[in-house]
């Protein structure tokens, strides 16, 4: 019976991922350009088109807990939708750590890869969405000010790609950089999955052998003022920024 579960979890992933995979199509070439030409103003396209994620991706996770892919809980979900002018931190456990995020929040940048912005299926949903890459442009704080200003949350992993099992992780300064230099609170996040599923090291039909479970949880704020009211200068500022968000992201 515990084969006939894991291979039912197989076919439940595969069919999971085609269907993103045609929604990603669907809004790509049809959805989007729609929106587009209905919407003259790039800020208000944009958040259209976050909305429009935001809802594509809550049917997603509705759908890997229906066919039994997957089962998650969100803890505090109500807290995160309410945030605005922040960033939104997490650890990065999977594959879809982004998809559950920001499937809570109709309103969200997100820093992402730059090798998005040349795939082919991709790269008409994240620059309509108006996403940040994470080439480190000269203008990427003014940019993040300008978002921050208009009352957006900006959601980033910090260790930059997904946590490799058994190796002790370890987060880049960039969300400690932000968060210094444009003095923005950061909301903590923390995923933790019972069975280890859709790491980088694994491939998508390698699934455990029980139903893997996510769980996020909500946690509270780090207020980055007072730390940089006790510190000297903004590098050392976000040294310990980025140590208090190791400590809260990787608990022992």
């Amino acid at each position: 019976m515990r084969k006939l579960d894991q291979w039912s979890r197989i076919i439940a992933t595969g069919f999971c991922f085609t269907v993103f995979g045609l929604g990603g199509l669907l809004l790509s070439f049809i959805v989007i350009p729609i929106i587009q030409l209905t919407s003259p103003k790039s800020m208000h396209r944009e958040y259209r088109v976050q909305a429009v994620i935001q809802l594509s991706f809550h049917g997603f996770c509705r759908l890997m807990k229906y066919t039994r892919a997957i089962d998650y809980k969100i803890s505090g979900a109500d807290i995160l939708k309410q945030d605005r002018n922040c960033l939104v931190v997490a650890n990065h456990p999977s594959l879809i750590d982004y998809v559950l995020i920001a499937s809570q929040l109709k309103r969200c940048d997100c820093l992402v890869k730059a090798s998005l912005w040349s795939n082919p299926f991709i790269k008409h949903i994240v620059k309509a969405a108006g996403y940040i890459p994470n080439k480190a442009p000269d203008d990427l704080l003014d940019i993040c000010e300008q978002r921050f200003e208009q009352g957006n949350v900006l959601l980033l992993f910090p260790e930059g790609t997904r946590t490799t099992p058994g190796v002790e992780s370890k987060i880049q300064r960039g969300a400690a950089q932000i968060a210094v230099r444009t003095g923005r609170d950061l909301r903590i996040v923390h995923i933790s999955v019972s069975q280890s599923f859709l790491t980088k090291q694994a491939k998508w039909y390698q699934v455990p052998e029980k139903r893997p479970f996510f769980h996020i949880e909500v946690k509270d704020k780090v207020e980055v003022a007072p730390i940089i009211k006790q510190t000297t200068s903004s590098t050392i500022a976000a040294r310990r920024v980025q140590q208090h968000l190791t400590s809260r992201l990787f608990p022992q």
